[in-house]
């Protein structure tokens, strides 16, 4: 791994994420090492999707992928489907570099940026089919809700980004943070959509097993740009 690539992966910047549960694993550091060469974008010049991914049919984002389970499962279902997973943890993004490696995937390339940064400045309008959103951190108290990645801005940043006919989908299993999300999207008139039955591409992780066992109710989002 070179060092403007290690830079880029372990110098991470709290902004709309909070860093926690961030020792990584042996097994996470040596996949790390392994394959991050092979299947990570240092986000240090333009993404074209279409030079990244030129056979693919479609290509979506995933904005925070957690350990990597779901994305990992989704990448492997839709195989004509270029993926960009967007990350800043590290134990995370070991996870899905071993889960990459292990299916044999072709179509997932990691980026460990905070997304709207990418979006903003890497990324150029109209180029994705689609955002995927899957449980970001819903900063439950009021005077944190600023940082909540969902926000009037970052409606305008996604809008911007999706091509015709894109959407984006959200999970959350925190029900305010549904009923913001929903109001966001709801208020702008360049979006049509609103709250849809669970897919069953999206895969039920033990993160969302674990919020399903407390009662927590997971709700999903989907919005069209019109």
């Amino acid at each position: 791994m070179s060092s403007s690539e290690k830079g880029s992966l372990y110098n991470l910047s709290n902004r709309s994420f909070r860093l926690r549960g961030t020792r990584i694993t042996e097994a996470q550091a040596k996949a790390t090492e392994n394959f991050w060469d092979v299947f990570g974008i240092v986000p240090d010049h333009q993404i074209i999707p279409s030079e990244i991914f030129p056979t693919s049919k479609a290509v979506i984002m995933e904005i925070g992928t957690g350990m990597g389970e779901a994305t990992a499962e989704i990448a492997r279902t839709f195989p004509e489907t270029g993926f960009f997973a967007v990350e800043v943890h590290r134990p995370g993004i070991g996870s899905l570099l071993a889960r990459i490696n292990e299916f044999e995937l072709k179509n997932l390339r990691l980026i460990n940026e905070d997304a709207r940064k990418v979006l903003e400045e890497k990324m150029d309008d109209g180029c994705l089919d689609a955002i995927h959103l899957y449980f970001p951190d819903p900063w439950h108290k009021k005077k944190h809700w600023k940082r909540r990645i969902v926000q009037r801005d970052f409606v305008d940043l996604v809008f911007r980004k999706l091509k015709v006919g894109g959407h984006i989908h959200i999970a959350t299993d925190w029900v305010p943070y549904a009923e913001w999300s929903a109001n966001l999207f709801g208020q702008d008139s360049r979006f049509n959509g609103g709250i849809i039955p669970k897919p069953e591409f999206r895969p039920l992780t033990r993160f969302e097993g674990k919020g399903i066992g407390k009662g927590h109710i997971v709700t999903d989002l989907k919005y069209l740009k019109l």
